[in-house]
């Protein structure tokens, strides 16, 4: 008992991992749109585009966090205008889109002559520099797109699932999309403090695709997503502070073996089935 709790003596370790409850929840939740929309790539795309964000609010003297989640929400609306308007496939453009907003980020970080930010935390994620402030921002944030996601619950599973039947039901689709981008973009802001730019996808999709091995069905999935988002979280960072490992690497691996546990288990269930039928 007192390994399991020796963590919690540092006040530090104590907001990590309330932080990392909410980043689990909230991605594992939000995954669940991703993987059944078959928008992975999006996580990566907004995360990369965050990147001009911060250099902007750095060259401006404004908080990263803020600047950050000001160019992802607008790099996600761009997406979903460009790919309905121009009609153009949705890995298409977020790959033109995020590639776009990242070299804009590192040009305007090349014409500066004494840039002394430290982009590691930023590109790697830093979930035990998570302070006081930080910590209200990933809450208040959380909030948001929680009691979004609760008050459009049925324009989001309907446009999932059926879009055609849900714009004959009245439910405007175009509108649920862009607000749904928006959602995955402030989720993946509140990710970036824990597992940095290049981790972020992972984190947004590795949960939800394990609980899509065991059930097909929504509400199940939500929930086994939440519960792997949360064990992956938690439980890396505690993997973590006793191996002496990066915080957000040890995360994503977590999250990458709990995947194939479950996709093991689906094995093993349709082996057994098919020996079943069999007999």
């Amino acid at each position: 008992m007192g390994a399991l709790l020796a963590p919690f003596h540092y006040d530090f370790m104590q907001r990590a991992f309330i932080a990392a409850v909410f980043v689990g929840l909230l991605c594992s939740v939000m995954g669940t749109f991703v993987i059944l929309r078959k928008l992975s790539f999006i996580g990566d795309g907004i995360a990369h585009a965050s990147f001009a964000g911060i250099v902007i609010a750095y060259l401006r003297g404004l908080n990263y966090n803020v600047g950050a989640a000001i160019v992802a929400v607008i790099t996600a609306l761009g997406i979903g205008f460009v790919h309905r308007r121009g009609k153009i496939s949705l890995d298409t453009t977020i790959g033109v889109l995020f590639t776009g907003a990242f070299a804009l980020g590192i040009f305007l970080m090349s014409r500066q002559q004494n840039y002394a930010v430290d982009l590691q935390s930023f590109l790697f994620g830093d979930i035990l520099a998570v302070g006081p402030n930080d910590l209200k921002m990933i809450a208040v944030l959380s909030a948001i797109v929680a009691l979004a996601v609760v008050v459009l619950f049925r324009s989001l599973i309907y446009t999932t699932f059926d879009p055609v039947v849900a714009q004959a039901s009245g439910i405007r689709s175009g509108v649920t999309e862009y607000v749904l981008l928006a959602l995955l973009a402030l989720t993946i802001i509140v990710a970036l403090q824990s597992v940095g730019i290049i981790l972020v996808a992972a984190l947004l999709v590795t949960p939800a695709a394990a609980a899509y091995q065991l059930t097909s069905r929504f509400m199940p999935m939500m929930r086994l997503s939440a519960i792997f988002g949360v064990v992956s979280t938690v439980g890396g960072l505690y993997l973590s502070y006793y191996l002496g490992s990066s915080s957000g690497a040890t995360i994503v691996l977590l999250a990458t073996v709990l995947f194939f546990i479950a996709m093991g288990v689906k094995q093993t269930r349709a082996l057994l089935a098919r020996r079943s039928g069999a007999r």
